[in-house]
């Protein structure tokens, strides 16, 4: 295995959260990094530090997740939140696993109030791309957690348009996070982990990279047009679910502030665990 093939951590340059909370997307991958000790997940915990460190503690956490797919946009109001195992073939021990954390109605429904895009739910709770992120973000499960629908029948410009109507969350002390993959193409990624190969296809890296630079550019329109890119943006986003959270993550920027890449990295050919946070 070459030096570049393994995955880099980027510690944020400053936390930067006085005022107001930031946005984070996070590249989830597999439900067992929840269970793992790895450069991604110790990359998560770094990050989660910064916030008490700060003395910054969210009022609540708000997740847009891959995993919620609705026709119609949708926020849990529900007070309790049932962790959801949404997924199958792992150890029991994934199955195990609860994240307890209750859910915040009062900011739920605060939410739903700031779009007419928006309807209240009490289905759902916190699926695999919200708790196995959150359990190393905030392992004691203390800051109450709520989800927000993905309307998968939309265009990738409605995302990043509900999301601008969403930014005085972050003045009221929400955390928001994205939750996705930027590149997630299991069919040609599942052959690679069986074999143990975890060099990145050239077209996966080829599109992250992309992706990474119109981020930093603020080019959020290029984005909601990835097919542009060609033949690596039809290889990296063969459907849209996980690629979407990142639209919600970047529509919440002002466009003033500071993007940080937290982690990068390209892992089983085809799935990038690129994870930023906006201010």
């Amino acid at each position: 295995m070459k030096l570049q093939d393994f995955p880099k951590f980027i510690p944020p340059s400053s936390t930067a959260l006085s005022g107001k909370m930031p946005a984070l997307f996070v590249g989830h991958g597999s439900p067992m990094n929840a269970l793992e000790d790895n450069a991604f997940t110790r990359s998560l915990r770094k990050l989660g530090a910064e916030f008490k460190k700060d003395g910054k503690k969210p009022a609540a956490i708000l997740v847009v997740s891959a995993h919620w797919l609705t026709r119609g946009s949708f926020v849990n109001v529900s007070e309790k939140q049932e962790t959801i195992h949404d997924f199958g073939g792992f150890p029991q021990a994934l199955f195990d696993m609860q994240y307890p954390a209750s859910g915040s109605p009062t900011k739920a429904k605060e939410t739903a109030l700031l779009s007419h895009l928006l309807h209240e739910t009490n289905e759902w709770g916190l699926d695999h791309g919200a708790w196995t992120v959150l359990v190393h973000l905030f392992p004691e499960a203390d800051i109450p957690v709520f989800q927000m629908s993905i309307d998968y029948y939309q265009p990738m410009q409605y995302h990043l348009d509900l999301a601008a109507q969403l930014r005085s969350l972050r003045e009221k002390g929400v955390l928001v996070i994205g939750s996705g993959n930027i590149v997630h193409n299991l069919r040609m990624s599942i052959p690679k982990l069986q074999q143990g190969d975890v060099a990145p296809y050239d077209w996966a890296t080829e599109f992250d990279t992309w992706v990474g630079k119109k981020i930093t550019e603020g080019d959020y329109r290029a984005l909601a047009n990835y097919e542009q890119i060609g033949a690596a943006g039809k290889l990296a986003v063969p459907t849209t679910d996980h690629y979407i959270p990142m639209l919600y993550t970047l529509g919440l920027a002002d466009g003033k502030e500071e993007i940080k890449q937290v982690y990068e990295s390209v892992e089983y050919g085809g799935l990038s665990m690129r994870t930023f946070q906006v201010g």
